[in-house]
Formats: C-alpha cells, structure tokens, sequence
C-alpha cells in the first residue's frame, strides 16, 4: 500500500545502490594499485635503460677490455636509485674481412652488455649490444 504524495527509497533499493557503489569503488581501487605499481616498474626500467646507455658508452671507448672474456660489475645504489644493480659484459668479434683474421686486422666488435637490478627478491635484467670498429691487438695479461 503506497500512502499519497511520499516519496523516498526502499530499503531494498539502498541496498542495492550500496552493492553497486560498492563494486565500483572496488574496481577503481583495483585499477589504481594496478596504475602505481606499471608506474613504478617503468621507473625501474628507464632507469636501467640509462645505466645501460652510460655503462654501453664507456664499454665502447675502453681499450682495454678483454676480447672472448666476460667482466661484469656493480653500480652504486645512489647511482641505481637506491637498489641492487649490476652488469655482466663481453667482447667479442663479430665480423671481418678475411676468414680468419689475424693481429692488426680491421674488425668489427660486438660488445654485449646484460644490466640487472633487484626488484623486492626478483632480479630483473635486460641486455642490449654495441658495434665498433677495431684492430686486432696482442692480448695484454691483466
């Protein structure tokens, strides 16, 4: 029975606008602890990616670095923002003008470079390369 000229909501109806807000506050929430963290790991990877660019560059100009062996280090953490990183290097040859090339040859280096950083307790790591141009050199000891 409806009484004349009362307006208002039902309880079933509250409950029911109550369930709906409800949900969609859940999803916004959802949705933002998603946007932090994709935020946060994107900071880590440009991050990396300059260390990489830095850490490639130097790799480049080093002639000393040994041909066919790995060497690897770590960055300060200030300089890493404040989490475990480090990198893993080799020099190799990748290509020549005689089959096999001997000392004061022109070659073309390969120089791969593996970065990694600590994420909680997951290591991440990517690795990229670098080209340049050489003359094969008697290897000095070290």
């Amino acid at each position: 029975m409806k009484r004349g000229g009362q307006r208002g909501f039902t309880l079933l109806e509250v409950l029911v606008a109550t369930a709906i807000m409800g949900l969609t506050v859940a999803g916004v929430m959802s949705g933002l602890a998603s946007a932090t963290r994709n935020a946060a790991r994107v900071t880590q990877y440009d991050r990396a990616t300059m260390l990489a660019r830095s850490k490639m560059d130097e790799l480049l100009v080093d002639e000393t670095l040994p041909r066919d062996r790995p060497v690897s280090g770590r960055f300060e953490v200030a300089q890493a923002g404040g989490v475990e990183a480090g990198w893993q290097a080799q020099l190799g040859t990748f290509e020549s003008l005689v089959d096999n090339p001997g000392l004061g040859s022109w070659v073309v280096e390969r120089i791969q470079l593996e970065i990694w950083w600590m994420d909680g307790t997951t290591r991440r790591s990517f690795s990229l390369e670098g080209f340049r141009r050489n003359i094969l050199r008697p290897v000095v000891p070290q």
